[in-house]
């Protein structure tokens, strides 16, 4: 499940936490982020990555967040484990969000 970080503080929290994270950066205006969405709900759902915490960020209601980060495109995926970013990818694309899952899968062992 795909759960929406509503502030910094919770942004902050679900970075510095032991599991590491995927979030998606997205704008309701933004057709290919609607088009990824529904891609990283099921690989969410999948058994293999129970590991990993997955979240979604809407870069117009969470501009702090957006702007702290330097997000200049939609989508934009980070990968983030123990407070520091690991990865980040831009664009809707299924494969490369499945191998930054991977990823962070790889980080629970």
């Amino acid at each position: 499940m795909v759960k929406p970080i509503t502030s910094m503080a919770e942004f902050n929290e679900v970075i510095n936490g032991d599991k590491p994270v995927v979030i998606d950066f997205w704008a309701t205006w933004c057709g290919p982020c609607k088009m990824i969405s529904p891609v990283m709900d099921k690989i969410s759902e999948k058994e293999e990555f129970a590991g990993v915490g997955f979240y979604k960020i809407d870069t117009d209601e969470q501009a702090d967040i957006s702007q702290e980060l330097g997000i200049s495109a939609m989508p934009t995926f980070m990968l983030f484990h123990k407070g520091n970013k690991i990865d980040e990818f831009k664009g809707a694309v299924p494969a490369r969000l499945q191998k930054l899952v991977e990823d962070a899968a790889a980080l629970t062992k």
